[in-house]
């Protein structure tokens, strides 16, 4: 008997669409969602010289990717994409006819589900790139801390164990006061398999960047889903933020 599919979503990376840190976020899909992922190749070496000032150029790749296929909403990855090319969302809305979300986008709206005010960032990024998005999110009405950058170069990552990722943020945790949230952003730094342990544990909720393209988007075309094991904002699936 056929699978019925309700949805296919395409994913755009700027890097690779086939590192294995897309492993973990294949594995919360739903099974009537289909998820193709397809990768842009645009960064070698260093994010800011691949990817600052190239709007026009990776709205017309974006967009010659999605002609190819028949989405019903599209995710744009990558946070440096974003923060290195100001405007993109509203050019992508603008050329692709189906509804499209990016990491940025997202996680505000998934933070503000949440209420929260003053969050601890996580990433792979060095300073520079961290400091963009603690003011993006200043912009949004959410303060961010973010630890010392924890690795020189943000693929190194992705060597990271799930383990580890679990301690290191616990230990930053335990070390900033007054905070409502853990924020995930660069999923190279992936939480996906300890996130539901750091909820529980921690008692704060925890988001993520791929799960909350992924909660966005399915919500933009009118689906909900009920997905346990990946903390509250895929198993309680609240409604997004009016804005």
């Amino acid at each position: 008997m056929a699978k019925t599919i309700r949805a296919t979503i395409g994913f755009i990376s700027p890097i690779s669409a086939t590192s294995s840190h897309f492993n973990s976020f294949r594995a919360l899909i739903p099974k009537d969602v289909q998820l193709d992922l397809e990768g842009l190749g645009l960064v070698g070496n260093s994010l800011y010289d691949d990817l600052k000032g190239k709007t026009q150029s990776i709205v017309k790749a974006v967009s010659d990717v999605a002609k190819r296929h028949s989405w019903d909403g599209l995710i744009v990855s990558g946070a440096p994409v974003e923060l290195l090319n100001p405007g993109l969302l509203p050019e992508l809305q603008a050329t692709i006819k189906i509804p499209v979300t990016t990491a940025l986008s997202s996680c505000v709206a998934a933070l503000k589900s949440f209420s929260a005010k003053r969050i601890l960032l996580m990433t792979p990024f060095d300073e520079a790139m961290n400091k963009m998005i603690r003011d993006y999110l200043d912009n949004a009405a959410i303060e961010a801390v973010s630890p010392p950058p924890l690795f020189a170069h943000f693929t190194e990552a992705m060597k990271v164990a799930p383990e580890d990722v679990y301690l290191l943020t616990k230990k930053t945790f335990k070390g900033v006061k007054n905070v409502e949230a853990i924020y995930f952003q660069g999923a190279v730094l992936d939480p996906l398999k300890v996130l539901q342990r750091m909820e529980e544990e921690l008692r704060t909720a925890v988001v993520a960047s791929n799960p909350a393209m992924l909660w966005f988007i399915l919500s933009k075309i009118g689906l909900r889903y009920q997905i346990r094991g990946y903390g509250k904002l895929l198993q309680q699936w609240p409604e997004m933020p009016a804005g």
